[in-house]
């Protein structure tokens, strides 16, 4: 308990002030909970808004069409985190009647909610006993402690977390919960934490050893995949253009984005016009090709890092449904296409 009461103590001097701390709500709460995974509350908070304004119940957002949802997550990232939130609402809101699960083995059956979602949302909204661990938490456990097992290996996960279930404040989970993730965010940081001022600086194990550093483990992570992007952005003469929509189990399932030849390397336009994906969109001669950027964009994913170069085709005709150029921004599309149509579209289109 003595941690526990620090740490409280700590975080009422020092919390921030976020609009779903206000509320008991699971709707609010679950929806800045599955905004905020893998996502820092300054990225988060904006987008946060804009969909409890567009949709300020589960029902809305269950009504909404799947593209607008995807649409205002735009620049989010991790879609499959959009996708799960809007079927999660269609289930709440119409197979239970708009009412959420209210503990934490019920939260766990929902599209999207793992172990740290459904702990958040069972401890914030009925005050149920489960400690949530995210990254935060393993950073301050590992510190104090000076835990060096791996946190992102299966023994290391379940260590972890009996340990903080172990220290929850089982009368109040909801405030030590908070408490141990808003400290982790702004005072044990990953990089120049604030150690001469910590509430635990005389129990801190990694700062009597000298291992702030190096504290938390984790085990290296796979190899880094290279992908080579090449999108063919039409102009066509009737002021059309061409968008395909993903699918399948890859990444960005169900945003949109130009034809998409990948290649094996960075190509010139003659090996480009030569592949088979090209040609079965571009079936004539009557076309001319540009390279709209020399240097590729590097757009860096958790596993892959994607080469993209943008190549701007002028043809007649080609073998695909197009759309109006000036619709294009109608579309959710990844953040790396989004910032090519800032660039390349005249103002009068935005």
């Amino acid at each position: 308990m003595v941690l526990s009461n620090r740490l409280t103590y700590w975080y009422l001097q020092n919390k921030r002030d976020l609009p779903w701390r206000k509320t008991h709500e699971p709707y609010q709460i679950w929806l800045s909970e599955i905004m905020l995974q893998q996502t820092r509350i300054e990225q988060g908070l904006p987008y946060y808004n804009k969909f409890i304004s567009a949709y300020p119940s589960v029902f809305d957002l269950a009504d909404a069409p799947a593209d607008e949802v995807m649409k205002l997550w735009q620049g989010l990232g991790y879609y499959s985190r959009a996708r799960n939130l809007h079927e999660t609402a269609k289930y709440v809101a119409y197979k239970l009647n708009g009412k959420f699960p209210s503990d934490y083995k019920g939260l766990l059956k929902l599209k999207g909610v793992g172990n740290y979602t459904a702990s958040a949302i069972a401890s914030f909204c009925y005050n149920e006993p489960v400690a949530v661990v995210d990254g935060n938490v393993y950073r301050v456990l590992s510190r104090i402690f000076g835990m060096d097992i791996p946190i992102n290996s299966t023994k290391g996960n379940k260590e972890f977390k009996e340990l903080a279930q172990e220290l929850l404040d089982k009368k109040d989970p909801a405030t030590h919960n908070q408490a141990m993730m808003e400290f982790g965010a702004l005072h044990c940081k990953p990089q120049n934490p604030l150690c001469a001022s910590c509430p635990f600086n005389d129990k801190c194990l990694a700062l009597k050893e000298n291992r702030i550093n190096e504290l938390p483990v984790k085990l290296k992570k796979a190899r880094v995949k290279k992908r080579y992007f090449n999108y063919l952005v039409f102009d066509l003469d009737n002021d059309g253009t061409i968008l395909e929509q993903r699918s399948g189990k890859g990444i960005w399932n169900g945003l949109y984005q130009f034809p998409l030849v990948e290649s094996a390397k960075l190509i010139n336009a003659s090996e480009l016009q030569k592949m088979d994906s090209f040609r079965e969109i571009v079936n004539n001669d009557n076309y001319s090709i540009e390279l709209f950027n020399e240097d590729p964009v590097v757009h860096k994913l958790s596993h892959q890092h994607l080469y993209t170069r943008f190549w701007l085709v002028n043809s007649k005709e080609v073998n695909a449904e197009t759309i109006s150029l000036q619709t294009v921004l109608d579309y959710p599309v990844p953040v790396l296409i989004g910032n090519f149509l800032n660039e390349y579209l005249p103002d009068d289109y935005k």
